[in-house]
């Protein structure tokens, strides 16, 4: 193997508002509201929501690929048979060159019913994690004699460009620190360079100054140059031009994200009348589509530290690549169900041949 641990920064856009709630009600400007980074309150998508929805992304995927509904349906009827009878020929890799996969299943994925089985009882059964399989393996599983951490490590996705409407028309914001942590600045790259409005509290020189409305605030701007690789977020159905971006201070941009988020009010209906219910108003806020984020998966490869049968990092990273389209249909969050949740990973996942590594 060529390195332990490899990584990749990822990008993603939402074609929903996307809804990722605290829990309960607040007393404020909305009663629902949504998860925020503790220290720049800036909203985000946790990432423990990211690993949640594609554990079980990559265990439907695989659900297409049983040669038949008794193989799909029941564990116990795969003990004996070899993987080319229970996979169809035309399954990819992920999926034949892992013996483990044998015992998958939808149960995989979620809360495991049977934790207090061991690893060796719950391969047969037809509830609860397998401990075989490349879903419990890459994210991780715990079982009565074993507990196992998973391969995969997902940070948070965090707001790289906002959209928020001007008198110009849509604009994208950033600040300078996001796109340092994002990797898209680079000012020794003479190549990269685009001009962007820079948006300051204070200019000094007057004939250069304009002024912008960012939602209520209106603020001075000049064009800069600054070296932002926009084509890392660019995908067949969008793309960032320069002169769509607006680069903010660090210290004005929580506060134009969290004046520009969408709020939505909503009304509980009686299931007996099919009317509102009386005093059951309430208001939700979320991230707007269009709004883009970034953020990193870290493959951890432990085939040359013990002695388990795992799937090579290259067919993990395959499978978040077969998976990802599933953000664009079921999304992630809450109020899927209400027009909210739908995202696009612009970022190709797959780091080299699939391989088989059983040992």
């Amino acid at each position: 193997m060529s390195d332990i641990t490899s990584s990749q920064r990822i990008y993603s856009i939402a074609t929903d508002p996307i809804y990722i709630g605290t829990g309960g009600y607040t007393i404020g400007r909305v009663d629902n509201t949504i998860v925020r980074d503790p220290i720049t309150k800036i909203p985000k998508i946790p990432g423990s929501s990211v690993a949640g929805t594609w554990r079980y992304f990559v265990a439907l995927e695989a659900h297409k690929y049983f040669a038949n509904d008794e193989y799909r349906i029941n564990r116990s009827s795969r003990k004996n048979k070899i993987m080319e009878e229970i996979f169809n020929p035309n399954s990819p890799d992920w999926i034949k060159k892992h013996k483990g996969n044998k015992y998958i299943a939808i149960k995989c994925a979620g809360q495991d019913e049977e934790p207090q089985k061991t690893v060796d009882e719950s391969k047969n059964m037809d509830t609860g994690h397998c401990g075989h399989c490349i879903v419990c393996k890459a994210f991780g599983y715990s079982k009565k004699d074993k507990s196992w951490q998973g391969m995969l490590f997902f940070s948070d996705l965090n707001i790289l460009f906002f959209p928020v409407y001007t008198r110009f028309g849509v604009k994208w914001i950033s600040s300078e620190r996001i796109l340092k942590e994002a990797g898209l600045l680079n000012k020794n790259s003479e190549e990269l360079t685009r001009e962007i409005v820079f948006v300051q509290e204070k200019i000094k020189e007057e004939k250069e100054k304009g002024y912008i409305n960012l939602g209520w605030l209106n603020l001075p701007y000049k064009i800069e140059k600054l070296n932002i690789d926009l084509d890392k977020v660019k995908s067949k159905d969008f793309e960032l031009k320069p002169q769509d971006v607006i680069v903010v201070s660090d210290s004005l941009i929580s506060q134009i994200i969290n004046s520009n988020l969408e709020v939505r009010t909503s009304v509980s209906i009686d299931p007996i009348t099919g009317a509102a219910k009386e005093g059951a108003l309430f208001t939700s806020e979320a991230i707007p589509r269009g709004t883009v984020f970034y953020g990193e998966i870290r493959v951890f490869d432990r085939n040359n530290l013990n002695n388990e049968n795992l799937p090579s990092k290259e067919c993990i990273w395959q499978a978040l690549e077969n998976t990802k389209h599933y953000y664009e249909t079921l999304g992630i969050g809450g109020m899927t169900t209400r027009g909210f949740g739908r995202m696009k990973i612009l970022t190709r996942l797959e780091d080299g041949e699939c391989k088989i590594e059983d040992k």
